[in-house]
């Protein structure tokens, strides 16, 4: 089942499309709404009178990733259902031709730092936080999310992100070349509208090769390990990973 209904789609002029995440309080990730971001993605991708996406969130966090309330409960068959979304809809989002601005208007957190790391130019308000807590509630990473983060930070920030699972800030996110832009809050919208018409004027299929260049070697081994993951249908939880949630919710 896929639910786009979190999802609102408006026309800003010139090509430019905005998406607004909307799935309050916190934008929490679950299959549903997962697959249905990874539709609309693909509607996006193949729709050529679309120049650019804007990715923006309608909550105060941009997204604060896995709804562990409702994971800690998820039996074999839910696991490999958020994975398989996991991959699914964030690999939509890595590979789309399009340019893609986000625009961050608070914390980032675990899967929700992926809506960052697979977009294209990426802005930021001065008080969000950017992490990987993956690791703190007991879970290691999917092969999509994995191969996203693996084919855009580096090394050390990999390492420190995924294995210490603490938040860093926009200011120390923008040195490592995580975000692009810090702009205040009230001028965040209008910074990511002018970034979209900045890059709606790069020729489209241009544009869409030199990203395929970029990303094919990544693109082509993380399906692969996908495609592996997949094939070994293990559970994602451990044993650790449910009592670690319900540490994490408090």
């Amino acid at each position: 089942m896929a639910d786009h209904t979190w999802i609102t789609r408006s026309d800003r002029g010139d090509g430019i499309v905005e998406l607004v995440l909307n799935h309050a309080p916190v934008n929490a990730l679950e299959p549903a709404t997962l697959m249905g971001f990874h539709n609309v993605m693909n509607d996006l991708s193949a729709d050529d009178d679309v120049r650019v996406i804007i990715l923006s969130s309608g909550c105060k966090v941009f997204s604060a990733g896995l709804n562990l309330k409702q994971a800690q409960h998820f039996d074999l068959n839910e696991q490999r259902a958020i994975v398989d979304a996991l991959n699914l809809g964030f690999m939509a989002l890595f590979e789309c031709p399009k340019p893609v601005i986000c625009a961050i208007n608070g914390p980032a957190i675990a899967g929700g730092l992926f809506f960052v790391l697979a977009s294209d130019h990426r802005i930021s308000v001065p008080h969000a936080k950017f992490g990987l807590a993956e690791v703190r509630v007991g879970l290691d990473f999917p092969a999509g999310p994995l191969g996203i983060a693996q084919a855009v930070l580096d090394a050390n920030m990999t390492r420190r992100l995924m294995m210490r699972g603490q938040p860093i800030d926009a200011k120390e996110a923008l040195a490592v070349g995580l975000i692009d832009e810090i702009v205040e809050a009230d001028t965040l919208a209008q910074a990511a509208l002018d970034a979209a018409r900045e890059f709606s004027q790069i020729p489209p299929a241009a544009y869409a090769a030199v990203k395929r260049q970029l990303r094919s070697d990544a693109t082509v081994r993380t399906k692969a390990a996908i495609a592996a993951e997949t094939a070994a249908n293990q559970p994602w939880f451990t044993d650790e990973t449910a009592a670690a949630m319900a540490r994490m919710i408090g």
